[in-house]
């Protein structure tokens, strides 16, 4: 088995070659691997470096640390250049990020993503572009996934929306306002991941990827299928949590605007015969009372809109990453999730039903013109 190195450097990252396999090892385990500028940028050099390579037939992703695949971008080094009135750092991780999560939806070889503890925000702007590549999405007992952005201000971003777009019923909807998380049943419910195994049989997964014979990229995704195919997600996806929910996330979440959302959820858990249903209209209701109403009715709009191409999608989520700091209430909620941790935001808006359908059309006004855009381009 020989094994080659790439170039591009970040400590916090390993790319390397073996067995005709490009891997891509995260290594910031104190930060759950969140990505930084460093770590976007060597995952695109190594991506760029095996694109024409013909002695990499696919690549893998994944993370030798069980608490996290990836909990997403570096939202401290954000918060803390907003706060010394920097735009530039933070228009360039993003314009970078979007470019990587792009380079990844288009990638001409399969890419397997290992999706073991948490996977969220940007982690799931490197691992769900593998399901268009002819690559897979592995979740394991551990994985927890979400796109919890609207808890600190921000919206479901590095192209997510597209693929929440694509869940069955308003189940994307629901996850993009709740920012709610979710289990590997519940994943392969949603469409969000394709295969599943057991944490444990992770590094036997990997050493049979380093030791067997290939000679075409299908042949690397069939090796992980096979290897999967003996592992069972308990419960089964059509009994988990998400998908008995299913019924009242299609009645409540199915709605146009966050308020008649609110509202409905309202009236069942006032009037509703059943308790069940009830019960979780409550606990929805007070999911919804502790995040951003702005954010919230944002992502909504999000996932409406992103029935075009990624490329458009990702155009968007620039513009609104934008709007989100300047405008919205992303450094509030930042600040007090994760920076004091009071838990106490004050948000732009008290209550959901304050927020116009005007306020957030503003939100998505891009400040470049469209032969200006950093995005520009991105196609497909």
């Amino acid at each position: 088995m020989s094994i080659s190195t790439s170039p591009a450097v970040s400590d916090e990252i390993a790319t390397y070659v073996a067995n005709r396999i490009g891997f891509i090892e995260l290594e910031r385990p104190k930060a759950l691997n969140a990505l930084s500028t460093g770590m976007i940028r060597a995952m695109h050099a190594a991506l760029d470096q095996w694109r024409e390579d013909p002695d990499v037939l696919a690549v893998v992703v994944r993370s030798q640390h069980p608490r996290a695949f990836c909990a997403g971008g570096d939202v401290r080094f954000l918060y803390e250049s907003a706060q010394r009135g920097e735009q530039d750092p933070r228009d360039t991780f993003f314009i970078e990020e979007y470019r990587l999560n792009h380079a990844i939806f288009t990638y001409p070889k399969p890419y397997i993503a290992l999706m073991n503890g948490v996977v969220m925000g940007g982690g799931m702007g490197i691992s769900q572009g593998a399901h268009r590549t002819g690559g897979l999405r592995v979740v394991t007992d551990s994985t927890k996934m979400a796109m919890p952005e609207t808890r600190i201000g921000l919206f479901p971003d590095v192209g997510a929306s597209w693929f929440l777009a694509r869940t069955p019923g308003a189940i994307g909807r629901y996850l993009a306002v709740t920012g709610e998380a979710i289990g590997a049943a519940d994943a392969l419910y949603a469409g969000l991941a394709d295969t599943y195994i057991e944490d444990a049989a992770l590094p036997a997964l990997v050493d049979t990827l380093r030791g067997e014979l290939f000679e075409r990229g299908a042949d690397v995704v069939a090796c992980v299928e096979r290897e999967t195919a003996a592992h069972r997600v308990v419960p089964e996806p059509d009994a988990s949590p998400l998908a008995n929910a299913r019924a009242l996330i299609d009645r409540h979440f199915a709605l146009p605007e966050l308020a008649r959302i609110l509202a409905s959820l309202e009236r069942a858990r006032d009037g509703d015969a059943d308790p069940d249903a009830a019960e979780w209209a409550e606990q929805t209701i007070a999911v919804l009372r502790e995040r951003s109403p702005l954010s919230m009715a944002v992502s909504l709009e999000v996932v409406t809109r992103a029935e075009g191409s990624m490329a458009d999608v990702l155009r968007g989520d620039l513009d609104l990453t934008r709007s989100c700091f300047l405008h919205g209430d992303t450094i509030e909620g930042i600040r007090a999730r994760i920076i004091d941790k009071d838990n106490a935001p004050r948000w732009r808006f008290d209550r959901i039903e304050d927020v116009s359908a005007v306020e957030v059309e503003k939100m998505f006004e891009s400040p470049w013109p469209a032969n200006e855009h950093p995005l520009r381009e991105l196609r497909g």
